[in-house]
């Protein structure tokens, strides 16, 4: 029942926040919450269930290999919102801070959803609760960002729905109950209908592929990661990506259990090498630092697509780069949140000098650059070089030599745009910045510590993460 506390504590947090009178006190809510929530997903990662709770909720191999790093993620940036949330003191944050929170929870029951109803329910709860969020600047174009997500977002999660519908009804021709658990999707295997098992893929590919930002699906991803507090683009690129990821993995068990797994894997490598060549070109053109991290978000979600068409090595490496860009991606998000405040704007014609304004942030922004394009000793270019070895291991050289042109381009076009603001002569803030902001621990050490810990799991990887991953492999590909 312990795993039951990862839904239960933040949910009641979200409650507690939302009747606490006192406004300057509750953006605590936050870290107490995150560090109750990462204790406990660390224990059950070193010292994991047995046996999932129940067919249709539990703490198993998959939500063992991608909770921990998304709570990780959510306590750091916690611990970045008290001072950031003490600077906007002039914004309520009962809704904000209550959102923020009960969107941790419906992460951890999505990771933990062992029934397909249940995922869907949970994926879109987590959609819901984003919303409040993404608007807390209260500007028109924030109010524009979310409601293209609520409307790009609510048609890709009804094309879920149908999808899950679809499979249903495949366990039926089929002649099995109906019934949607993953387990008994997968146990009944080749009995279910061919015809429908492929049309509920491509739903639900294109349902949660919506989720994760996959080209053509991530339209929405350049206003709400470019609108949002530093925060929620952090848990959003983190986070609720990784959710809609596990949901495609567990789906693609099923499809892969149905004899259907070299046409999964064809689309998946297609839909993944697209959103890397999509997101490599947008990045050669922005000129937005903060759409810039929306389009390279859309490129690793390309990044974990591929692996996981590679089967069992490429699945466990796709697991390793889950980590390390949620960790990275937190980092650039922080930091570019403190230039975007200082400097009152976000483009390369309005924003240069930030070296000599926010020394400390530019400097983790150009680190975090480096980390995100896969240089050495970061931990995404150890997981990104398993992808490419896994892919020429296979036989697919060619989409391995794609892989690198696009990640040539996108590393031209990140460094474009982060050294053109870093660098040159500050220019006076525009009417936008905030005087208030000062460089204070509470606002680099979040970032900082972020980066610390995608060096850390580049340079010596715990063994208790190998062995989660490998758990998870032989869950989702056991015949692999």
């Amino acid at each position: 029942m312990r795993e039951l506390l990862l839904i239960l504590i933040p949910l009641g947090a979200a409650l507690a926040a939302a009747i606490w009178p006192r406004e300057h006190t509750r953006r605590w809510f936050l870290p107490a919450t995150g560090l109750a929530h990462a204790g406990l997903a660390f224990w059950l990662l070193f010292r994991p269930p047995v046996d999932p709770l129940h067919a249709w909720i539990g703490f198993d191999p998959l939500a063992r290999a991608v909770l921990p790093a998304v709570s990780l993620l959510f306590l750091f940036c916690a611990a970045y919102a008290v001072p950031y949330l003490g600077i906007r003191a002039e914004r309520p944050n009962r809704v904000f801070v209550a959102g923020l929170l009960a969107a941790l929870g419906l992460m951890s029951a999505a990771h933990m959803a062992r029934h397909l109803g249940l995922l869907w329910i949970a994926t879109e709860a987590v959609t819901l609760s984003s919303v409040p969020m993404l608007h807390f600047n209260n500007t028109p174009r924030a109010y524009e960002a979310t409601w293209k997500y609520l409307l790009v977002g609510g048609t890709g999660i009804a094309l879920s729905l149908l999808g899950s519908f679809c499979l249903g009804y495949a366990s039926l021709h089929g002649g099995g109950m109906g019934d949607l658990t993953f387990a008994s999707l997968t146990a009944q295997g080749a009995g279910l209908s061919r015809p429908w098992v492929l049309i509920s893929w491509v739903l639900l590919l294109v349902g949660y592929g919506t989720k994760m930002g996959l080209a053509p699906m991530h339209t929405w991803k350049p206003d709400a990661y470019g609108e949002a507090p530093g925060i929620v683009g952090a848990m959003l690129a983190g986070g609720v990506t990784t959710v809609a990821f596990t949901a495609v993995l567990r789906v693609r068990s099923v499809v892969d259990a149905a004899g259907e797994g070299a046409i999964s894997s064809r689309t998946l490598t297609a839909i993944g090498l697209f959103s890397m060549l999509v997101a490599a070109l947008f990045l050669l053109s922005t000129r937005d630092f903060k759409r810039m991290l929306a389009y390279s978000s859309v490129e690793h979600m390309g990044i974990l697509s591929l692996g996981a068409a590679l089967g069992g090595a490429g699945l466990w490496a796709a697991l390793f780069h889950v980590w390390n860009n949620s960790v990275t991606k937190g980092s650039l998000f922080l930091s570019a949140g403190n230039i975007r405040r200082a400097a009152g704007a976000r483009t390369m014609d309005e924003v240069s000098g930030m070296s000599r304004v926010t020394p400390q942030s530019a400097a983790l922004f150009v680190a975090g650059l480096f980390a995100v394009t896969a240089c050495p000793p970061f931990g995404p270019f150890f997981s990104e070089i398993l992808i490419i070895r896994t892919a020429f291991a296979v036989g697919h050289g060619g989409a391995a030599a794609f892989f690198l042109a696009c990640l040539l381009l996108a590393f031209f076009g990140l460094t474009r745009v982060v050294f053109s603001i870093v660098y040159g002569r500050p220019r006076n803030p525009a009417s936008g910045a905030d005087p208030r902001l000062k460089e204070t621990l509470g606002v680099v050490a979040p970032p900082f510590l972020l980066l610390m810990v995608s060096l850390w799991l580049g340079l010596a990887t715990p063994e208790v993460l190998r062995e989660a991953w490998t758990a998870a492999v032989e869950q989702l590909s056991p015949v692999k």
